[in-house]
């Protein structure tokens, strides 16, 4: 079993108990791959820990709560996983950055603190994390980035520009590692019904909605395909495809009006 462990590696999984890092735990549970789970909460991780183990008894799975915009916690979350690595003499395979703050509202009614909390989580995170496993001997960094980061998103600006930051941060890195043998692929999903708030956003869009969507399990499933490929980018999802190629060609400010005027009267803070 220790030889498998050591063949196969840990799987660092960021926002490891939200419902698409809980797919990606959930598939690779299934393939009985080592687990490294990383959130917020020390009693969901907890807790998630114990189901896997009552459902997958010879699983490796092992936790750090961690407040990923903190320079410090992440220091101990990094030391945590070299212990793991040196206690079980299981390597780092792969990290899966999942973790993000969908938050959307005009950028006059946040605050310094949130501001700085949604930057931090989903951009300066997942750069950190991958820099700090990259010294650790990964072989492969999933960071999931979204379609929103594709173009300008008023009212959704910053999460658009830090999704549109990690996906040209991902390319940029795979150029970096090739050679080293080193693949990073940047997963670009359309919405995934998760929470209940992004049900009802999927809801109010109605068939376009529902069509782009795709449940977590299946983001999780086509993110590690195509990092096994080591492809750089992927859009996932055919409508979303289409949507990206289709809205190539249109002038940047005739989409800048469409988007304005979606998403102008919608307010989501959840974190």
């Amino acid at each position: 079993m220790k030889e498998k462990r050591m063949e196969r590696g840990w799987n660092l999984v960021t926002g490891a108990t939200g419902g698409l890092g809980g797919a990606f735990v959930q598939v690779l549970a299934e393939r009985n791959e080592p687990l490294f789970l990383t959130g917020r909460s020390e009693e969901k991780l907890a807790n998630l820990k114990a189901q896997l183990q009552e459902k997958y008894p010879e699983l490796l799975v092992e936790y750090t709560a961690c407040d990923l915009t903190d320079s410090e916690d992440r220091t101990r979350l990094v030391s945590a996983l070299r212990t793991a690595c040196e206690r079980y003499g299981v390597s780092l395979k792969r990290l899966i950055n999942v973790a993000g703050a969908d938050i959307q509202k005009p950028l006059t009614e946040y605050t310094e603190q949130k501001l700085l909390f949604q930057c931090r989580v989903n951009f300066e995170s997942a750069v950190s994390l991958a820099r700090s496993s990259i010294e650790q001997g990964v072989k492969e960094i999933i960071n999931i980035s979204s379609v929103s980061g594709i173009y300008p998103m008023p009212y959704f600006a910053i999460y658009s520009a830090t999704k549109g930051a990690l996906t040209s941060f991902s390319l940029s890195l795979r150029e970096e590692m090739r050679g080293a043998g080193v693949k990073v692929t940047a997963i670009l999903p359309g919405a995934i019904p998760t929470r209940d708030d992004v049900k009802e956003q999927i809801k109010g869009q109605g068939l376009w909605g529902k069509i782009a969507a795709k449940p977590p399990r299946f983001v999780a499933e086509k993110s590690l395909l195509a990092v096994s490929k080591n492809k750089g980018k992927v859009v996932v999802g055919f409508a979303n495809k289409l949507m990206n190629f289709g809205t190539k060609l249109i002038p940047l400010p005739i989409k800048l009006k469409f988007i304005a005027g979606r998403w102008s009267k919608i307010r989501k803070d959840s974190f």
